[in-house]
């Protein structure tokens, strides 16, 4: 009998990446915090906000305009329709839509971002964000059209137009009106008090969501990775000498040892080894940790960056209540996140490249030490008309060169936008967004190079003076072989490559963690 999983709490708890990966995949219910405490607190905030506008205090995008426009008064009988205005005039998004997992992360980080309690928000906005991730009900957000200051201004506005039961909603695998789906779960749509559009809005929710979930995928990357490295090594006879303990202890990066850790447990070089056909592999084996080991490296600042991004309030103003202050700042400026997508590509981008570069010994007979061309399984007679992996080093490669070319930074491309009030922006949003593409990428390029390196370890054992696998090698590719059959006659291996896609993206191996 399974154990029920523990409820993550939205709240004062803080959040880490791996609540909002759960979350984000429906492998976990939630609650929000509510205890008396905790919702007068929240109270509290839109209280005070009240109390400002009956005494015609004067707040940023509640009794004026935004942006550029926050020098023109708002007269008071017109405050009540300014947040519908807000989510209006920014329903202007384009590109691909949002997939339901991404949705997923974004109202998780914004709910968390507003459970602060510092953006004066009802309870009740709380409440029913919430619900909408426990009933799964999923705004359609186009993917494009933030600059990622004011936070993610466009694409937010289609989580507060759904709320107010605008624009349309994924629900139960269909694409449906907001309002209809409200009436079918018996809701009220929302009428958003003068701040809370703008507090969904103005906020970095989409590219924090985004990169919680890249963060969880380039972890999973650098594990296997690893494994495929050590794959190669056995199909390419390389030399495990290479990642004794001795010689990471000269230059102690911890993730480097990390790597060259992994790597000796997967090949067992603790035991007796082959007789050395080299003394020195090529780099993209010999140097195998030095590559993963920045990613490995990496991590830490990284989780860093997206976790207090994540548990922070990252609106405009700021509202505090016990000091009945309202404080005007630029929290929705996306930087930390903006530079940890930018930085994450380039490291991914490295590991795409890495196994590029070893699947092209594998199919190369100059470099693959007695493998027959192509890695093709096929026998002497046949030999002539089959091809193997010669199609799939071409695609790794095409797939390689688009994850380099998307390295490019973001962040350096920030453009002066409206009227000049936003004249310095983060582009955090389009690096998220880069990384993710970088990801996808590479994971193609990991799931090609997977599969051969299970073809040149299969081609090995052929051999009359074959040598046992270690046991974490013998696993994998006993694991390998229940899906994957060796290539003897040519076949069109994109369904494979389609399994092996949708096995990483499950995280279905169980590696190194």
């Amino acid at each position: 009998m399974t154990t029920p999983l523990e409820p993550i709490t939205f709240g004062e708890r803080p959040l880490r990446i791996e609540d909002v990966l759960a979350l984000a995949n429906r492998q976990v219910p939630t609650r929000l915090q509510d205890d008396a405490a905790y919702r007068q607190r929240i109270a509290k905030g839109a209280q005070f906000l009240d109390s400002l506008l009956d005494k015609e205090g004067v707040i940023y995008g509640v009794t004026t305009g935004y942006g550029d426009s926050c020098v023109v008064a708002v007269p008071l009988e017109h405050v009540e329709a300014l947040p519908r205005h807000l989510y209006t005039f920014h329903g202007c998004g384009l590109g691909k839509l949002l997939d339901a997992q991404a949705t997923r992360a974004v109202l998780a980080a914004r709910l968390q971002s507003l459970c602060h309690g510092v953006s004066g928000v009802r309870v009740e906005l709380l409440e029913r964000l919430h619900a909408f991730l426990e009933n799964d009900v999923l705004p359609l957000i186009p993917e494009e059209g933030s600059v990622g200051a004011s936070g993610d201004l466009t694409p937010l506005s289609y989580v507060a137009a759904t709320l107010s039961g605008e624009r349309e909603v994924l629900f139960r695998g269909e694409r449906r009106p907001a309002a209809d789906v409200h009436r079918e779960l018996g809701w009220e749509p929302l009428i958003l008090r003068p701040k809370e559009a703008l507090a969904l809005m103005n906020g970095t929710a989409v590219m924090t969501g985004l990169a919680c979930l890249a963060f969880a995928r380039a972890d999973y990357l650098l594990q296997l990775a690893t494994r495929i490295t050590a794959l190669n090594v056995v199909a390419l006879q390389g030399n495990p000498e290479h990642f004794d303990e001795r010689l990471f202890a000269a230059k102690p990066h911890p993730g480097q040892m990390q790597v060259a850790a992994w790597l000796r447990k997967d090949l067992a070089i603790d035991a007796p080894t082959a007789p050395l056909h080299r003394l020195q592999d090529r780099y993209s084996l010999r140097c195998a940790p030095h590559v993963l080991g920045v990613l490995a490296d990496s991590l830490n600042w990284l989780r860093s960056f997206i976790e207090i991004e994540l548990n922070s309030a990252n609106d405009n103003p700021i509202i505090d209540a016990e000091e009945e202050r309202v404080l005007h700042g630029g929290h929705f400026y996306g930087g930390h996140i903006a530079f940890a997508m930018d930085s994450l590509k380039t490291l991914v981008a490295n590991v795409a490249d890495l196994l590029d570069r070893q699947l092209a010994l594998l199919v190369d007979v100059r470099y693959n030490h007695g493998l027959p061309s192509n890695l093709s399984g096929a026998p002497a007679d046949r030999a002539m008309i089959n091809h193997g992996f010669k199609a799939v080093q071409i695609g790794t490669s095409a797939w390689t060169a688009e994850a380099l070319k998307n390295t490019m930074p973001a962040s350096v491309f920030s453009r002066s936008t409206e009227c000049h009030n936003q004249d310095k922006v983060s582009m955090g949003t389009i690096a998220a967004r880069d990384a993710i593409r970088v990801l996808e990428l590479t994971e193609q390029v990991a799931a090609a190079t997977l599969l051969a390196a299970n073809q040149g370890v299969w081609l090995r054992a052929q051999a009359e003076d074959a040598r046992p696998l270690p046991p974490a090698l013998a696993a994998m590719h006993a694991e390998l072989a229940q899906d994957f059959a060796p290539v003897i006659e040519d076949r069109a291996l994109e369904g494979e490559l389609r399994l092996c896609l949708q096995r990483i993206a499950a995280q279905h191996w169980r590696l190194h963690a």
